[in-house]
């Protein structure tokens, strides 16, 4: 009869030749990136090559032998491997032993996290990112009440305001900074690709378009001919008509207003309306679209957030590249953020549409070009991309992947949202707080209780803190491992 432990053993050794494969497979991409950043490249490539497999059978026989499961194996993949080979009496020269232990891989996580978003007086509960209003480029009060609160970061999105306003805003944070002692960093969100609609043709009623399921209607882009007649909602971004393929979902509004591609061209599309969640059946204008199932051909850097940069470069601590997809915009966003005297501003990726959910570990070995990035979980727009159902699921996907690449997590949109509009929070509001502790920075949107949510949610982070790294997880296949590491097949 075969012992149990040999089994392990041949197991275990086989999954550490394939994370050495791996690495080996992706040797060029790892000799890409800055040299600070060799080791975390390399333990994502070990992290992915071990959850491209189904292993929770072999997970139940470790942990029923008393041995490491491999769950939280994350920051360091192959050492932990090897940790349990070494149990099973296999012996590893020292210069065999993977670099990346524990130890080291979440020193690694807290110096870039200290250096992108600066020293916390709590060091025990994540940084607090706070989304600023326009009113406050007026209000200094309430920004010193907002740092002495525990803000960390200052959000200012570039999609709202201007220069002006914004400069105001930062000369109130590096005011209040000073006064209190605490140090607050100002993050500047780029505005990205507005994609936004607009009501034209007939059904218009006040300047909104009412639908109901099944009816059809045209999407059209600036300088389409369209007729008077039609039902016709505009697409302010000129370019995406022409990705659009039959069969493909166009979502409107936060995904109330569901529809499909019938048939397109360059400047028209014909959609079918599938299903309407809003409460009154009226498409307004100014509103987001998204094309969860088309592979967009627009750039995620604009014209206007290349005119922005110049200010960023003069006055922030951190830009925010929203709509991100892929490597090729990253690789142009930091050219241009690099100052002559050859450092670089720090970049933060938001994860908030389809591709860049299956793009993510291609992004980050292009993040790490450079010695410190971050990651925002920009669950607004990704919910509405993927679908409500898999928000939950994703989220926690990419945290995984960023610990791999020892990556910064912003956990952001709707944090305590109705707690900061109304003052009265809900249940699940308090959990998804909690849950907030697994990032190292939980981001606030604007709202009227602003203080009130800092000292809500210190308190949810600083109980919960001590509680999410026991938390024990099975590993089944990661499609987004398998997806990145069979392209290079």
């Amino acid at each position: 009869m075969t012992d149990p432990i040999d089994i392990l053993r041949t197991d275990l050794e086989r999954i550490y030749q394939d994370l050495l494969s791996a690495e080996k497979q992706w040797k060029g991409s790892i000799s890409a990136v800055h040299p600070q950043q060799k080791g975390s490249a390399t333990n994502l490539l070990h992290y992915l090559a071990l959850r491209c497999e189904d292993l929770r059978d072999l997970q139940d026989d470790l942990h029923n032998a008393g041995l490491s499961s491999l769950a939280s194996s994350e920051s360091h993949a192959l050492r932990q491997v090897q940790a349990a080979l070494q149990r099973l009496g296999v012996i590893f020269p020292e210069e065999e032993l993977s670099p990346v232990d524990y130890p080291m891989a979440s020193r690694l996580i807290h110096q870039r996290a200290a250096t992108l978003f600066g020293p916390k007086v709590n060091p025990n509960i994540p940084h607090l990112m706070v989304t600023f209003d326009g009113d406050l480029a007026g209000n200094y009060a309430k920004v010193k009440a907002l740092v002495m609160a525990g803000m960390n970061i200052a959000r200012i999105n570039c999609a709202h305001d201007g220069p002006d306003i914004w400069r105001r805003m930062i000369i109130n944070v590096r005011k209040a900074s000073r006064a209190t002692g605490h140090v607050c960093k100002i993050y500047l969100d780029l505005a990205g690709p507005k994609i936004r609609t607009a009501i034209l043709g007939k059904g218009r009623k006040k300047g909104r378009l009412k639908l109901s399921p099944n009816d059809r209607f045209l999407l059209a882009e600036p300088g389409a001919s369209i007729n008077p007649k039609d039902k016709v909602v505009g697409c302010t971004l000129p370019g995406v008509v022409k990705d659009l393929r039959p069969g493909d979902r166009v979502l409107f509004d936060d995904g109330l207003f569901e529809s499909v591609v019938e048939k397109a061209d360059n400047l028209l599309a014909t959609l079918r309306l599938t299903r309407v969640s809003a409460p009154k059946p009226r498409l307004k204008p100014e509103k987001g679209i998204n094309f969860p199932d088309t592979e967009l051909s627009v750039g995620s850097l604009t014209e206007f957030d290349k005119s922005v940069l110049p200010f960023a470069l003069a006055h922030a601590d951190i830009v925010g590249f929203s709509f991100v997809r892929q490597t090729q915009d990253v690789a142009e966003l930091q050219k241009l953020l690099r100052r002559p005297k050859g450092n670089s501003l720090p970049l933060v990726l938001k994860i908030e549409t389809y591709d860049a959910v299956q793009n993510l570990p291609a992004l980050l070995l292009q993040g790490m070009a450079e010695p410190a990035f971050g990651v925002m979980i920009a669950r607004g727009d990704l919910a509405v991309e993927i679908g409500f159902e898999r928000l939950s699921e994703v989220q926690e996907e990419i945290l995984w992947i960023c610990e791999a690449a020892h990556v910064p997590v912003i956990w952001a949109t709707q944090v305590l949202e109705t707690l900061n509009k109304s003052g009265i929070a809900t249940r699940s509001e308090g959990t998804d707080a909690a849950r907030a502790a697994h990032a190292e920075c939980v981001m606030l949107n604007k709202g009227k209780h602003l203080l009130t949510v800092l000292a809500t949610l210190r308190d949810i982070l600083h109980r919960s803190g001590g509680h999410h790294l026991k938390k024990r997880y099975v590993f089944r296949p990661l499609q987004i491992a398998e997806r990145f590491l069979q392209a290079k097949m």
